[in-house]
């Protein structure tokens, strides 16, 4: 019996473990890595956010990112359904993304989500470019484009708006960088398109990158945080993330075909998409501005020859937007891996299914999480009831433990053989009590991840004062009850003969009351209606023993 409480109590504090130590692992400090110069020897100059370029073709121009002031005047503004867009004419960089149908927070849904950033803290652009010969200068994404206008509408009626912007030299050489928007579309359509307009053939490689800060001050109100970093996917190397503490040990330098590159964070991402069947060099790159560190992950495309009087169009796709399960699945392959749900993938994908089929039956995620938790508990009656079983068999046996432990005191090794005794004579197994927790452990650290790190529950409401359940109940009421329905289980236990393990037992409930505070409402609204189903059929099977109408 000392035993199996031990393990009753290592396993539900196991939870709290493993899911604080995602915190640690996100919030705790983080060792500063000294970046070590590179020695690549190249005929170009480079630009600080330029590409590692290694091969004789010319890099951007030797100049420091313009800073937003000095454009900010000049930004291009697209508005569609999905996006308010703000565009730079130097490089045609996308500096600022606001996702119209996401609220920056959840007691504010006129307050717009803002992606995409052109300023720190929580910078986050996307950028692209061309490199041509060292004789022949192309745009890099410094580089001054115009446009015809500057206010694009996506209006009623109208399925696809395209913006253009147009560069050209002296030379004769120009370039028409296009983004296309589609209607109810998170995926734009990038082309620059090379215009030779000269006597002599034009070598020139495209390359588009993301550029980002650290992230701070988002949703200060979670517990706990997902990974924030740049992720990279292709066919052999699958799904691998590439960690700003990573970027900053070693530079990723890898040719991949039919693959993506991206910038994750909770919920949201960018990523670009090149073409299938077309080689890309991956690359990732620190920098440093104005003591703020940059991290940058991008793709260059092989070199390509332009004829004279001829032309040539670079494509490549730009997701940006949440991160929307199903959507993804269908943009790229590899990209829903975006959504990363951790070790236990293989037992939450299945759980998001069903959640996702049972809001579309409810409309509520709320009342989804509780259908839920009464089907797993379906699930798992059999299992339940043997353990219960159990545990009121043993209860029938407190009297007669009781008298043992008196009997032989102190005498740890003689109490454990008449503890054993008893337990194989009376045919009772303590440990059928601890396995239904074990074989629900997963099941809730699966759906914590569920919860976390789905944007289709993002500030979900239920009812009453819960009106969002991916944050923490901001009365306490849920786990205030939650801690209630934890000391009733308890009662319906049998006490541990160990006085000390019963003072450890007690206190558990303070615990996770205190643990689940911070936790979000919707796995505590999981974990609550749990016990309620619990205590429900913990009473039933243990009144019916006691009674002796139970058949064991």
């Amino acid at each position: 019996m000392d035993n199996t409480r031990l393990i009753l109590i290592i396993a539900l504090v196991g939870i709290l473990f493993l899911i604080y130590s995602a915190w640690v692992e996100d919030y705790g400090p983080v060792a500063q890595v000294a970046t070590a110069p590179s020695s690549t020897t190249s005929v170009m100059t480079s630009s600080p956010d330029a590409p590692p370029m290694t091969t004789a073709v010319a890099s951007p121009l030797a100049t420091d990112e313009l800073t937003v002031n000095t454009v900010k005047q000049q930004l291009i503004q697209v508005e569609t359904d999905l996006f308010k867009i703000e565009i730079s004419p130097y490089g045609g960089t996308i500096s600022n993304i606001w996702l119209l149908d996401y609220a920056q927070k959840a007691d504010a849904p006129t307050t717009k989500f803002q992606l995409l950033k052109s300023e720190v803290p929580n910078m986050f652009i996307v950028q692209s470019g061309l490199y041509g010969a060292v004789d022949k200068q192309l745009p890099t994404h410094n580089s001054l484009f115009s446009t015809a206008k500057n206010r694009y509408q996506l209006t009623e009626g109208e399925n696809a708006l395209t913006v253009e912007l147009y560069w050209d030299n002296d030379s004769g050489i120009q370039v028409i960088k296009r983004y296309r928007f589609e209607r109810g579309q998170y995926v734009v359509t990038m082309t620059q398109e090379v215009i030779n307009r000269t006597e002599k053939p034009l070598v020139v490689r495209a390359y588009d990158q993301l550029q980002r800060s650290e992230l701070h001050d988002v949703d200060q109100s979670r517990f706990v945080s997902t990974y924030t970093g740049s992720v990279y996917y292709g066919p052999e190397q699958k799904y691998k993330k590439k960690s700003f503490d990573e970027m900053k040990e070693q530079t990723l330098n890898v040719v991949i075909t039919d693959g993506w590159i991206a910038m994750i964070q909770h919920y949201f991402m960018a990523a670009w998409i090149p073409p299938t069947g077309q080689p890309q060099t991956f690359y990732t790159k620190v920098i440093n501005t104005d003591g703020n560190d940059r991290y940058i992950i991008g793709k260059y495309t092989e070199t390509i020859e332009v004829s004279p009087i001829a032309n040539y169009q670079f494509t490549n796709r730009l997701f940006v937007g949440p991160k929307l399960q199903d959507t993804l699945a269908q943009v790229a392959p590899g990209l829903g891996l975006a959504v990363d749900y951790g070790w236990l993938t293989i037992i939450a994908e299945p759980i998001f299914w069903l959640l996702e089929k049972l809001y579309y039956l409810f409309g509520n995620w709320g009342w989804a999480i509780i259908v839920l938790t009464i089907l797993i508990k379906l699930a798992f009656y059999k299992l339940s009831e043997t353990s219960y079983k159990s545990m009121a068999n043993m209860r029938k046996l407190t009297p007669r433990m009781k008298a043992i432990k008196d009997r032989y005191g102190d005498d740890k090794e003689r109490l454990n053989q008449a503890l054993m005794e008893l337990y194989k004579k009376e045919k009772i197994n303590p440990l059928n009590g601890c396995l239904p927790i074990f074989v629900q452990i997963p099941v809730f650290i699966a759906l914590y991840w569920v919860l976390l790190e789905s944007v289709e529950l993002r500030h979900a409401p239920f009812v009453l004062w819960l009106d969002n359940l991916t944050s923490p109940d901001p009365y306490y009421i849920l786990p205030l009850i939650m801690g209630i329905s934890m000391f009733v289980q308890q009662k319906l236990n049998p006490p541990p003969p160990d006085p000390m393990q019963e003072k450890i037992m007690l206190t558990l409930p303070v615990v996770f009351t205190i643990f689940f505070a911070f936790f979000p409402s919707g796995l505590v609204l999981y974990w609550t209606v749990n016990n309620l189903l619990s205590i429900a059929q913990q009473w039933y099977i243990t009144d019916s023993i006691e009674k002796g109408v139970a058949k064991h």
